[in-house]
């Protein structure tokens, strides 16, 4: 019997998928990774994941044995030790082969469909981009959190909404998000004419009172989901409101130029985008015109994170090579 699995740990939540003489599995699910002050808890993480491999056990003290398993999480890139998780998750969850990866790796894999050479823009809660050639080149872009980064990110589209929606609040200029810096969203400041109260509108009837903001932004834990649910209200409000479109326009080009940075330098690449925010029709928008005007061609997506987790898995099982390469792939 041949037992695969494929393991998604992200910010939303956790995905694990078992593939058995090569019948899928259902996915089942559990909280995601957190980030606190001591980091991400990987205990939790592993415990959960042993939880929704219980219905591996034929009986009470047997389980079905795991030949690949596959470990793809957000944080792999910075907020923690690859080699730490490696070690625990060989440990805890007893594959005959463990990999663990950054989830920008398996987004890689799942959007292309295979391990190949290319590059891709992820662009859910947070936002990364990744490229590589499985030799030679190995290039994160981003991926930095909704504090430092994560630009053109769905945590990043609502928290410059929120920032507008305090602009107009406050009374200073006119709600336009014209406070973006180092050029990420150049032409948002053009908005002049926006009427901002919009957005000041739509994030009162999402958060609540204006007073009550800063405690959620910056001291929960779940700031970058909050912040990331409040992102479909600004998408919403872009056809009308030119500060929301301004907003839009700035995460498409910004999601382009982590992309081609990324791409920089691999030969044959296919390059893919994958992520919610995406299917946000002025986000989508912006991102297809900025990948256009900088000669991108892009590749439909084929696939999940958790399905690239488990095309990697299937590229081991079927006994061709995987050189590993930390911190973006572990494999024993």
């Amino acid at each position: 019997m041949s037992v695969l699995v494929g393991i998604d740990v992200g910010g939303s939540g956790m995905r694990l998928r078992r593939v058995m003489n090569d019948r899928p599995g259902h996915v089942r699910t559990a909280p995601g990774a957190r980030v606190t002050a001591e980091g991400i808890d990987l205990d939790t993480l592993v415990t959960s994941a042993e939880r929704l491999l219980s219905d591996h056990r034929v009986d009470r003290d047997h389980r079905v044995d795991i030949d690949v398993l596959v470990w793809s999480m957000r944080g792999l890139l910075g907020l923690l030790d690859p080699e730490t998780v490696h070690r625990t998750v060989t440990h805890r969850l007893g594959a005959a082969h463990t990999v663990v990866c950054s989830d920008a790796l398996s987004s890689l894999v799942g959007g292309v469909g295979a391990v190949r050479p290319g590059a891709v823009v992820a662009a859910g809660t947070g936002a990364v981009a990744f490229g590589t050639d499985f030799t030679d080149v190995w290039r994160r872009v981003d991926g930095w959190g909704h504090v430092l980064g994560d630009r053109g990110s769905g945590a990043w589209v609502g928290l410059e909404g929120l920032r507008a929606a305090l602009r107009t609040s406050d009374g200073v200029s006119d709600g336009t998000s014209d406070g973006i810096s180092d050029g990420i969203s150049d032409g948002v400041g053009d908005a002049k004419s926006a009427c901002g109260g919009a957005l000041l509108a739509a994030a009162r009837a999402h958060f609540g009172p204006v007073e009550g903001w800063p405690r959620m932004v910056m001291t929960r834990s779940d700031s970058p989901e909050l912040l990331a649910g409040f992102a479909p209200s600004v998408c919403g409000l872009a056809e009308h409101d030119q500060t929301a479109a301004a907003i839009c326009a700035a995460a498409g080009r910004a999601l382009a130029a982590s992309l081609a940075s990324a791409a920089a330098g691999i030969e044959d690449g296919r390059l893919v985008a994958v992520g919610g925010l995406l299917r946000a029709t002025p986000v989508r928008r912006a991102f297809e015109g900025a990948c256009a005007e900088a000669g991108l061609t892009l590749t439909p997506a084929r696939g999940t994170s958790l399905d690239g987790a488990l095309r990697i898995a299937r590229h081991l099982a079927s006994g061709r090579p995987l050189p590993g390469r930390a911190p973006f792939l572990l494999v024993g």
